[in-house]
């Protein structure tokens, strides 16, 4: 009889590990369930989340014809006479809405081991809402100052070269947008215009 005691310790033992395998491959099973739901919900493929956080991301995009909550107000004398100021939209071409801002003065600078200087009047836009203007207007000092150092910084063959033009503007959206990433953690210029240029 001793025999037999002995026989069901042992049998005893592997239904024990056995439970105890299947129940933890049952935790491990939520724990990576689990974390993939939060991740699906984090990356806003399921739940509401992803729909907050886009609100928060900064200026929208606005379509046209549409509001905008943040439009900076209208300019004495604008919105009066025919047409009640409203803004004629086309439907075709880009679907958003294009906003403009011009610089108050002139840009004066010289050009980049030149003896030539280049004066300039320049404009940006953005499709974005009116967030975006009334930050270029907030810190126009400080954009001011970057462009200038980008001018000093251009040789007189991108001044005077439809392709240097080209990669002036580029680099002038670019530090306009890092200026408003810096003091406003989003940029939001999508293009940089020369409404004058003059090279001396």
């Amino acid at each position: 009889m001793s025999a037999k005691p002995a026989k069901d310790d042992g049998d005893e033992k592997p239904k024990k590990k056995g439970k105890m395998g299947l129940i933890l491959i049952a935790v491990a099973m939520l724990v990576v369930g689990g974390g993939a739901v939060f991740g699906l919900m984090m990356a806003g493929m399921i739940g509401g989340h992803g729909e907050e956080k886009k609100k928060d991301e900064g200026p929208q995009l606005v379509k046209k014809g549409a509001a905008d909550p943040y439009a900076p107000p209208a300019k004495e004398g604008e919105g009066e006479g025919e047409g009640g100021g409203a803004e004629a939209e086309s439907e075709g071409g880009d679907p958003y809405r294009t906003a403009y801002f011009s610089f108050t003065d002139d840009f004066t600078s010289n050009l980049k081991d030149s003896d030539s200087m280049v004066q300039a009047s320049i404009a940006c836009s953005t499709r974005r809402d009116g967030r975006v203007l009334q930050w270029l207007a907030k810190h126009e000092l400080a954009i001011r100052s970057r462009l200038l150092e980008i001018l000093a910084d251009t040789p007189e063959e991108d001044a005077t070269t439809i392709g240097g033009k080209e990669r002036l503007n580029k680099r002038m959206t670019d530090t306009i947008n890092q200026v408003l990433i810096q003091k406003e953690g989003f940029g939001g210029v999508d293009a940089v215009y020369f409404r004058n240029f003059i090279v001396q």
